[in-house]
């Protein structure tokens, strides 16, 4: 298992994160949906048990095969290209666990998070027990300076050429600029990789983190910021009207890809 904590510096207050974290799966969600690939949404619903509650969200993410590295799309069936996302958001905490049915208990892959005030310096933000500690990898993700492959560039989403015209924050330029920023909090984000699986165990593993995991985050939070001008000043009100909106665009849009496959087949 490979266990790293990610860390995110963000010009925000932690309250206004909440509602920007909120919008910004519903927009990727909605774009992510096409070519073959796409995200259903099972549920989305209030949930409380004995030590928290708040949203918890079950959805399938559909993989296209030409999204896959070479050596897994070579050898992995279809029935290997769905992931199952549980998430339960008892904002500032929230944990999320994937799983994949195909491989069963040898693939997991979840993921906690803690927002607070700050920028990083806060050592064991996630309370972790001497052991996670020991064996944890920390990995700040400058959302200004970290590069993203050329064909995920876009100039609308980099922090380092984009200013708010509802807050003046921003652009984020230079690699100081987490040390000029007014708001600031981080995001912190304990993340376990296992596959077991003799021979490919680590080569999965990184990849699973580097590509799964870090890009997807960094890539996600460049919009996050950049999109601060189409969520400032939303309620969660709001916010859950406009996740009822994408899930219901996201099942029409799904129930087309299916019954176009279908009717290539034959």
């Amino acid at each position: 298992m490979i266990i790293k904590e990610y860390r995110i510096i963000l010009p925000l207050t932690v309250e206004e994160y909440q509602i920007a974290q909120l919008y910004m799966v519903a927009k990727k969600s909605k774009e992510n949906t096409k070519d073959g690939e796409g995200i259903e949404i099972l549920t989305n619903e209030p949930y409380e048990d004995a030590k928290s509650k708040g949203q918890y969200t079950h959805k399938v993410i559909y993989l296209a095969k030409d999204s896959l590295p070479r050596f897994a799309s070579m050898i992995l069936p279809a029935s290997a290209l769905q992931v199952h996302e549980k998430a339960w958001n008892a904002f500032p905490y929230c944990k999320t666990e994937y799983s994949c049915p195909f491989f069963g208990d040898k693939l997991v892959l979840s993921l906690e998070s803690m927002h607070k005030e700050g920028k990083g310096e806060i050592e064991n933000a996630l309370s972790c027990d001497a052991d996670t500690l020991k064996n944890r990898t920390v990995d700040f993700i400058d959302i200004s300076n970290d590069p993203i492959d050329s064909k995920d560039y876009k100039e609308s989403e980099d922090p380092s050429k984009f200013k708010s015209e509802k807050t003046g924050r921003g652009p984020l330029v230079g690699p100081n600029w987490k040390d000029t920023i007014t708001p600031s909090m981080t995001c912190y984000k304990l993340c376990r990789v296992e596959f077991r699986y003799w021979g490919l165990q680590t080569k999965v593993e990184n990849f699973i983190h580097k590509t799964g995991v870090r890009d997807v985050l960094l890539k996600a939070h460049k919009a996050l910021f950049c999109w601060i001008d189409e969520w400032y000043g939303l309620t969660i009100d709001d916010i859950r009207k406009i996740e009822q909106d994408t899930k219901d665009q996201l099942k029409k849009a799904l129930d087309e890809q299916k019954q176009q496959q279908q009717k290539s087949e034959k």
